[in-house]
């Protein structure tokens, strides 16, 4: 296949896109100018911060606020606000600009992007997508801002910087943070906390299911099967998260233990959204007891809404696998929810996703357990966080060796485009085949 056919090609040219934004984004780290010393960042640092930040991570391998200059940090935030909207959204955006238009192609594409499910045109979502990034955007930094000067002393100036950067970092779910411990030293204020997860939690339903809220309103009868799915378990994600946050940690003497109701309630509230999505952590997530951490496993794993800026292998895809289970044992034929049946192609999809990406996390936490001295639990965690593209950790990013930190770089990246390209090409190639073996059935179980 030649350079402009693979360029063409929406399967291929997404990733290409994405690492070319790495690649944009490592050379600009790696200028003397971005350090807050001086000196030229070594390249695996460039690197690994840049994947970061286009691939909306946010593990770092050093201390944001402290080793990056305020060029260092613009380059960061620019990086994940481009990552967080979609490369083709944005290249799309600018063809419209030059007059060009939209064809075919530039259609798929964008969509391919944005995973985007059969309602809607490419136009339509990208408009929905800058109005939404706008909006949300704006209110949440002119929030956090007020509330950074007024309440916590903060000069205007830094007031503002620290706003807008925790605002574009929550709404693209980057999880990055201006502040050295995050926003632990604001775990008593819910002004702080409350619209950082606010953003999280609406971007992280996904592009497709805002559209649907925006054209069908409250009709709950009117939505897509996609948009009742995932809302539905994004309730349940959430609440479930919440009661395993509050009840296992409740006497934690290093986490909830010595907080009043109010704060427990609330800091509870956030780490339930957090593991789904984005790396900010208002807890010393290293401190988390060991059945806390198991279920920030499963949290970060699922992750949040397809077609959004969320990680994970998605909420459609766990509940499209619990619904085949369910199906398979009450000996049903077909699976499904709300009164529609998923096709076959969906549940192979779902199974793929899953395995895949199941598979990619063993790898990576053999390899990073079998080279270093780290806790296991610890390692698993990391390369969960970073496959499902969430940014929390429990402070072993830094510790790892350079080969360790390449392979958390390949996870953040595949984590980030692996999941659509594979699901794409999936859709793209069902029912190509113009034949079909006999059946022959091996035993299972």
């Amino acid at each position: 296949m030649s350079a402009s056919a693979m360029l063409r090609d929406p399967i291929r040219l997404i990733p290409l896109l994405f690492l070319a934004l790495i690649l944009v984004g490592t050379a600009l780290l790696a200028l003397p100018v971005a350090t807050s010393d001086g000196n030229a960042a070594p390249l695996l640092t460039a690197f690994f911060t840049a994947t970061s930040a286009v691939s909306v991570t946010g593990l770092i391998v050093v201390d944001t606020p402290v080793y990056w200059s305020m060029f260092g940090q613009i380059t960061i935030l620019v990086l994940f606000q481009i990552g967080g909207f979609g490369i083709m959204t944005a290249a799309t955006l600018f063809g419209l600009m030059l007059g060009r238009g939209l064809g075919l192609r530039e259609r798929m594409a964008t969509q391919v992007e944005r995973n985007r499910i059969e309602r809607g045109d490419a136009v339509s979502v990208i408009k929905l997508v800058l109005a939404i990034t706008l909006v949300i955007e704006v209110v949440v930094a002119a929030i956090l801002t007020a509330r950074f000067h007024l309440t916590h002393d903060f000069a205007l100036g830094s007031a503002l910087w620290h706003g807008i950067f925790h605002s574009v970092s929550a709404f693209n779910n980057a999880g990055f943070s201006s502040f050295s411990d995050s926003v632990m030293s604001f775990q008593g204020d819910p002004v702080i906390l409350s619209p950082i997860m606010l953003a999280v939690i609406i971007t992280a339903l996904g592009f497709p299911v805002m559209q649907d809220l925006r054209a069908e309103k409250l009709k709950w009868s009117r939505y897509t099967l996609h948009t009742k799915i995932t809302l539905l378990a994004t309730g349940v994600l959430l609440v479930t998260g919440f009661i395993a946050m509050l009840g296992m940690e409740w006497g934690n003497p290093d986490t909830l233990g010595p907080m009043a109701l109010g704060e427990k309630a609330l800091n509870a509230a956030f780490h339930s959204v957090m593991p789904r999505t984005a790396g900010f952590n208002s807890l010393d997530v290293g401190s988390f007891r060991d059945e806390t951490i198991t279920v920030n496993y499963l949290l970060m794993f699922i992750g949040g809404g397809s077609a959004g800026t969320a990680g994970g292998i998605k909420i459609t895809t766990f509940v499209v696998l619990i619904a085949v289970v369910v199906s398979e044992i009450r000996g049903q034929r077909d699976s499904g929810i709300f009164d529609r049946r998923f096709g076959s192609h969906i549940e192979r999809q779902a199974l793929a996703v899953t395995v895949l990406a199941g598979s990619l996390i063993f790898l990576a936490t053999l390899y990073i357990a079998s080279i270093t001295d780290l806790a296991f639990e610890r390692v698993l965690f990391e390369t969960i966080s970073a496959f499902s593209t969430v940014g929390l950790s429990m402070g072993i990013t830094g510790d790892l060796p350079p080969s360790a930190q390449f392979v958390i770089t390949v996870l953040m990246f595949v984590g980030r485009v692996g999941t659509i390209t594979v699901a794409t090409a999936l859709a793209l190639g069902s029912g190509s085949r113009t034949f079909r073996y006999p059946e022959e059935n091996p035993i299972v179980g």
